[in-house]
């Protein structure tokens, strides 16, 4: 799969700022449900992973959710669980966005989208 270049330039000290900035941006009732939540910055997802999402090779992925959404969790899950783990997409995400505003909006839309799926939201059920 040949990917498209980004049409803007975003350091990726610049973005991981932005996705700092949006996790800032959270209520005190949710950033503390999401203390033991990793949250990456990653250029591109792996083209195993898209092709295990069965995503088609013209569809960008700006961030993933894994692991078990809080409703999920219980005291007696056997252990072994790796921790939760968001992962954000500056490639795709500069993708899909013409201006630097647009991408500020985007990496937080993305940053709470993922977050929503932690709290155990579909993305029909997404608050946007």
């Amino acid at each position: 799969m040949t990917r498209r270049r980004p049409l803007l330039s975003v350091t990726e000290p610049e973005f991981q700022e932005l996705v700092q900035r949006a996790l800032d941006g959270l209520p005190d009732e949710y950033a503390k449900l999401i203390s033991n939540v990793a949250v990456v910055v990653e250029d591109e997802p792996s083209l195993d992973l898209l092709a295990d999402l069965e995503m088609e090779e013209d569809e960008d992925l700006l961030g993933l959710y894994q692991g078990l959404s809080i409703d999920n969790e219980s005291f007696f899950q056997t252990g072994g669980q790796l921790p939760a783990k968001i992962s954000i997409y500056r490639g795709p995400i500069l993708r899909v966005c013409r201006t630097r505003r647009e991408v500020v909006q985007e990496v937080r839309d993305t940053v709470v989208h993922e977050i929503g799926h932690h709290f155990g939201l579909d993305d029909d059920e997404m608050p946007y």
